[in-house]
């Protein structure tokens, strides 16, 4: 199969430096710095205006746990809705029970909403109970990809749960392993060295640009007390396409 290096954007100079570095596919979101909330539909008609890349939308309507409330999860199918009106080619989804494992009757609405279209399954995997029952679970519900670290905080910490995933993928044919987190052009190698099967690669591939703004005042934080507010994080094409060509070795 295809090997595929998918890159997380929030904006459009991200997703311009993402498709120019050889990225497969977007994982489009807003606010990568809390890890990714649901994007805009208008951001999503700016990049579509440029480009006919794939395009998987984030569906998560706040940040923290994935133990989501009826209300939230209604959000979420009507976003997918108007998503998928103004070009979205997939979703990226993950609701989790208290108890830490994948909620069939949360997800159902978003698997109805999705109607039929490409759906990853999000990191929630990578702080459920069992991630490998995760990832069972979430091929008995017909999800295609499933993003992990293997549950570590990067994805060469985990590589050994993610070689688990990878056999599980062979064994019983089941979603994609999209790994993720920490991925650059040396972690491609790494892993493709030790799993020659690892074909499927996602990360942000973010540099920091520093704001064009003179004045700056300082000490009036618009968010959490200590983010830098004068820098702004956008990919770098020239990450995204040190990880295309390391993925293509």
């Amino acid at each position: 199969m295809a090997r595929i290096l998918e890159v997380a954007v929030d904006s459009l100079a991200s997703a311009r430096a993402a498709i120019a570095g050889g990225a497969d596919r977007l994982e489009l979101c807003s606010a990568l710095a809390v890890g990714g909330l649901t994007p805009y539909a208008e951001l999503l008609q700016q990049i579509r205006r440029e480009s006919t890349i794939s395009i998987r939308c984030l569906m998560r309507p706040r940040g923290g746990d994935f133990l989501y409330t009826d209300e939230e999860i209604a959000l979420m199918a009507a976003q997918m809705d108007n998503l998928r009106k103004h070009g979205a080619d997939g979703f990226v989804i993950g609701c989790l029970n208290a108890e830490g494992e994948l909620d069939a009757g949360a997800m159902a609405p978003l698997l109805k909403a999705a109607k039929g279209m490409g759906l990853t399954l999000h990191r929630c995997i990578d702080v459920s109970r069992d991630p490998c029952k995760t990832y069972l679970d979430a091929h008995a519900l017909g999800i295609d990809t499933v993003l992990t670290s293997g549950a570590a905080s990067s994805c060469l910490l985990g590589m050994e749960t993610i070689g688990r995933l990878l056999r599980q993928r062979e064994e019983h044919q089941g979603p994609e392993v999209l790994i993720g987190s920490g991925v650059n052009a040396s972690a491609i190698a790494a892993f493709r060295a030790a799993y020659p099967q690892a074909r499927a690669f996602h990360m942000s591939g973010k540099t920091d640009v520093a704001s064009s703004m003179i004045f700056r005042r300082e000490g009036v934080p618009m968010g959490l007390p200590g983010l830098d507010e004068w820098h702004i994080q956008q990919t770098s094409e020239a990450y995204v396409r040190a990880a295309r060509a390391a993925l293509e070795e």
